[in-house]
């Protein structure tokens, strides 16, 4: 089809420079409503919306109507399947809250090690994956951070560790929300994206219990638990890279978890640190084993139907159900002629993570044992609580459509390209920005993933290296993001503390950015070009 709209590259007096000005104002405005004047999310990605609109129409020429559309058309991606998914995983949590398997599951958790330093590994890192997985949105830093005061740890020290465990899961989150989101905009299939996240941000999970452990009690407890922490590390990390190169990026965080418990439990089988032991409230109450596999089996029923649906005969029946067709009022080519896929709109009806995921907590239901309108008041629990969430995602990824459709990223990426290879130093920074500013990876992904991709192809380098530098560039901003710390400052013995949360985590969040930069630009050389798949 030949599209009516062309976009161009240059409209500002045929300068590339004037043009990446006036085309970077959408952004612009959205950041500094967001960091300057503190506007919630939604309206902040609102004015932006409306901004992009005006220089989309003004400026780029793009008909009204184009323009509109295409602004529907990537909020209605943002109800499904991104949303979609979201509201169905945090319903499956919320099945675990009323049926009272929640406090069995964090029972069970925190009588693994009486020792604070082991116990801040299991709540903050190995439970807050869980939660994230199902969850995500801040739910597993808040829910961390309250079961570590309770277990005794000093809040900002409970606080700074629930941060920085949530930081390298969050890519992988809720069931692959963020890479889903990625995909779409970059026009990259997951299964591209998430090999190549996975040799980056698996890197750094290594790593991060033994910063926890170090956040809790020093170089004395890095001293005492290394073995334990590194074994964890390991683990978790490796079985991140496993899912997400070779099965399916949604479960990455799960079987991270699973794996990361496992190892744990095997070591302190044979090995215990030294150091000061303290009792979880709660700690006495005794929970049958019924109700412990119970607890766990929502998780485990994630995993089994997701499996499932890759399997040859049911991944076809699934596949079935797809619908595709052109988005009415979006008539857009390039300048070299090429048709965005952005024009093709597809419902993956029963394919859809979100679509899997209600699977699971419909058979949670019954597990449980939650009655059908106690199900029922769930799920509205959690449209209810994830509403702002709905209103922000649909407004940022409406900005991206319109930015992408209408030309502006495009000449923001062209502008950008011509840092050369360099700009593989700045894609994980534009990440790390977009997650500080908007508290969410998915959003980060949703503002540069077309960005990333424009510059990268004018760069003449790897588009999906940038693409996974821009989702692990973000996980270094999730401790401080502004979202993350304005949620945990809600948390009894934590009002005001969160300029000195900022202070404490910042030179590790740029400390880690800054690895992340290394990385990626040698990834895209010689040097380690050999990590990729």
């Amino acid at each position: 089809m030949t599209g009516a709209y062309v976009q161009p590259i240059a409209p500002v007096g045929a300068s590339l420079a004037w043009s990446a000005l006036v085309a970077v104002l959408p952004l612009l405005t959205m950041l500094v409503l967001l960091a300057v004047f503190r506007f919630r999310s939604h309206s902040a990605a609102a004015v932006a919306v409306a901004v992009a609109v005006v220089v989309a129409t003004t400026v780029y020429g793009m008909p009204v109507g184009s323009a509109l559309s295409a602004g529907v058309e990537g909020a209605v991606f943002g109800l499904f399947p991104i949303m979609w998914t979201v509201v169905n995983a945090v319903f499956v949590y919320r099945l675990t809250v009323e049926s009272g398997h929640f406090d069995v599951l964090t029972r069970a958790f925190g009588r693994i090690s009486p020792d604070p330093r082991i116990l801040t590994i299991v709540i903050a890192f190995l439970f807050g994956a869980l939660l994230e997985a199902v969850a995500g949105f801040g739910t597993p830093i808040v829910v961390s951070t309250v079961v570590l005061i309770g277990a005794g740890l000093p809040p900002v020290r409970a606080a700074a560790a629930a941060l920085l465990a949530n930081s390298v899961v969050t890519p992988l989150g809720v069931m692959g929300t963020p890479i889903l989101t990625m995909s779409r905009v970059s026009e990259i299939p997951i299964d591209e994206i998430g090999p190549v996240v996975a040799r980056q941000v698996c890197l750094l999970a290594v790593f991060v219990p033994l910063v926890l452990v170090a956040v809790i009690d020093g170089r004395r407890g890095v001293r005492q638990t290394w073995p334990i922490a590194l074994a964890v590390g390991l683990a978790f990390g490796g079985a991140q890279f496993v899912c997400a190169s070779y099965l399916t990026v949604g479960l990455s965080n799960i079987a991270a978890a699973a794996a990361g418990l496992a190892v744990l439990l095997a070591v302190l089988k044979v090995w215990q640190p030294r150091g000061e032991s303290r009792e979880l409230p709660g700690e006495r109450i005794h929970d049958s084993r019924r109700r412990r596999v119970e607890a766990f089996a929502p998780y485990a029923l994630i995993v089994l139907v997701f499996l499932i649906s890759r399997f040859g005969p049911v991944a076809s029946v699934l596949s079935a159900a797809k619908v595709s067709f052109a988005w009415p009022g979006v008539d857009v080519t390039t300048e070299d002629g090429r048709v965005p896929t952005a024009e093709t709109f597809t419902f993956d009806l029963l394919s859809a993570p979100g679509t899997l995921v209600f699977v699971a907590a419909v058979l949670s239901t019954l597990v449980l044992r939650v009655a059908v309108s106690d199900a029922a008041r769930c799920f509205v629990a959690a449209v209810v609580q994830l509403r702002w969430s709905f209103a922000t995602v649909t407004a940022v990824l409406a900005l991206a459509y319109v930015m992408n459709l209408s030309g502006q990223t495009g000449t923001i990426g062209s502008f950008l390209a011509g840092a050369g290879a360099a700009f593989a130093l700045v894609s994980p920074v534009l990440g790390w920005l977009g997650v500080v500013v908007t508290g969410s990876n998915t959003a980060s992904n949703a503002m540069f993933g077309s960005l990333q991709v424009a510059a990268a192809q004018q760069s003449g380098l790897d588009p999906t290296v940038l693409v996974a530098g821009n989702m692990t560039g973000g996980t270094t901003g999730t401790p401080i993001a502004l979202q993350n710390l304005a949620l945990v400052s809600s948390v009894k013995g934590l009002s005001g503390k969160d300029g000195l949360l900022m202070r404490r985590i910042w030179p590790l969040s740029i400390a880690g950015l800054v690895v992340l930069a290394l990385l990626v630009w040698l990834q895209t050389t010689s040097v380690l070009s050999w990590m990729l798949p």
